[in-house]
C-alpha cells in the first residue's frame, strides 16, 4: 500500500461525523464530497483509492470504470443492492458492508411506528395544536394478545421479536432460515408467509431487498391480510408494490402504515434532477404515487431515520473505520458478495 492512500466519503452531513473520521484515520487524505456519489459526480473523486458511500449513492459499473484505481467500496449500510458487486468482483474491487450496528435502533423505531398508529398519536398530536380536545375517533388498540408478523427474523427482526413478547404479543415469523431452538428461547413460533399474512395484526418487514424480494408484498398479498392489519417498513422501498399499497389503503384492508423507505426513495426531493435528464415515465408515476401516500392521515412516513441515533451511527463509522484498515492491511473485513475473495485474487487493485 502507498503511505498516503485517498479516500472520498460521500453523503455525510453532520460535521461532527466527519470530525470523527479525521480523528480515526489521520494518517491518510479524507476529502468529503458533498451529496451522492453516481456517473454525474465521480469525476470528483476519479483518483480515490476507496470511497465510502450510504445507500443513496449507486456505484454501478460505469462510476468504478472512471475510478481507474478504487481498490475498496466502503458502504456505511447494511444492505449493498445499490452497488454493483458482479462488476466489483470483475475489478477486483472489495465491497465491505456494516453487518451489525443497529439492531436495537432500529427495532425501537419500528415501536415507534407502532404505538403512533395503534394509538393515532398523529392525529391527537393535529388536533391538540388546532385547540381541540375531542376524543371523537381517536380509540386506539392495545398491544397486549395481537399477532405481531415479523417478514425476516434476522438480527434486527430478532431484536423487534424480544420488544413484541415485552408487550406480551403474540410473534410468528417468516425466514428462509429459520432457528427452532431461538424460537424457543424467545416464544415465538415460525409460519410460511402466506400464513402469516392471514393471522398477523400487525406486520413488519426485515428482509433483505433483492430481486426474489421485489415487492414481496403485493395486490395478492393484501388480499391475504386480515382486514385493518398494519403495516410497517424499515427495510427497503422496493419490498412493496406501492400501487398496491394504496389500493389497499382506499379498500380499507390496512388500517395503516409506518414506512421509514418507500420505493424509489431516493428521487424524493430531487426534482430538479427528474426535470434535467430523461426519466421514465414509471418512474416519475412511482414518485408521484410516493406523494399520494403523503395525503393519508393514516400512513406515517419518517425519512429513513430507522437507523438514525447518536450511538447507531458511531457504531457505522467505526465498523467502516475498521473495514478500511482491514483492507489496507491486505486482510479485508466485511466483505460482501465474494468481492474480498475476487480483489485478493486480482492482487487488490488499490495496492
Amino acid at each position: 500500500m502507498s503511505e498516503k492512500q485517498s479516500i472520498a466519503f460521500f453523503e455525510l452531513h453532520q460535521p461532527w461525523e466527519r470530525a470523527y473520521l479525521e480523528a480515526q484515520l489521520s494518517d491518510l487524505s479524507l476529502r468529503f464530497a458533498p451529496g451522492i456519489l453516481d456517473e454525474q459526480s465521480v469525476s470528483q473523486v476519479a483518483d480515490a483509492d476507496i470511497v465510502s458511500v450510504f445507500i443513496r449513492s449507486k456505484v454501478s459499473r460505469g462510476v468504478m470504470e472512471q475510478i481507474p484505481g478504487l481498490g475498496l467500496v466502503a458502504t456505511r449500510s447494511t444492505g449493498f443492492d445499490h452497488v454493483d458487486t458482479a462488476a466489483a468482483r470483475e475489478r477486483g474491487v472489495v465491497v465491505s458492508n456494516v453487518p451489525a450496528y443497529g439492531e436495537n435502533t432500529v427495532a425501537e423505531h419500528v415501536f415507534g411506528l407502532i404505538l403512533t398508529l395503534s394509538r393515532k398519536i398523529m392525529q391527537a398530536y393535529r388536533r391538540v395544536s388546532q385547540g381541540q380536545l375531542s376524543l371523537e375517533g381517536l380509540m386506539g388498540f392495545d398491544l397486549m394478545g395481537k399477532t405481531l408478523g415479523v417478514v425476516g427474523a434476522g438480527r434486527i427482526g430478532l431484536h423487534v421479536i424480544r420488544i413484541a413478547r415485552g408487550f406480551n404479543m403474540n410473534v410468528l415469523a417468516y425466514d428462509v432460515r429459520p432457528q427452532p431452538l431461538l424460537a424457543e428461547v424467545l416464544g415465538f413460533s415460525y409460519a410460511p408467509l402466506g400464513e402469516l399474512l392471514q393471522r398477523a395484526d400487525i406486520i413488519t418487514l426485515h428482509t433483505p431487498y433483492m430481486p426474489q424480494t421485489h415487492h414481496l408484498i403485493n395486490r395478492d398479498s393484501f388480499k391475504l391480510m386480515k382486514r385493518g392489519a398494519l403495516l410497517i417498513n424499515t427495510a427497503r422501498g422496493g419490498l412493496v408494490d406501492t400501487a398496491a399499497l394504496l389500493e389497499a389503503l382506499d379498500d380499507g384492508i390496512l388500517a395503516g402504515a409506518g414506512l421509514d423507505v418507500i420505493e424509489g426513495e431516493e428521487l424524493i426531493g430531487e426534482e430538479q434532477r427528474l426535470v434535467a435528464s430523461p426519466v421514465a415515465e414509471d418512474t416519475l408515476r412511482t414518485v408521484l404515487r410516493h406523494h399520494a401516500l403523503l395525503r393519508y392521515e393514516n400512513v406515517i412516513i419518517t425519512p429513513h431515520i430507522g437507523f438514525y441515533s447518536r450511538e447507531a451511527v458511531e457504531r457505522i463509522l467505526d465498523t467502516t473505520v475498521s473495514n478500511i484498515r482491514s483492507f489496507l492491511a491486505g486482510q479485508p473485513t466485511n466483505s460482501v458478495d465474494g468481492t474480498g475473495d475476487a480483489a485478493l485474487q486480482a492482487g487488490q487493485k488499490a495496492a
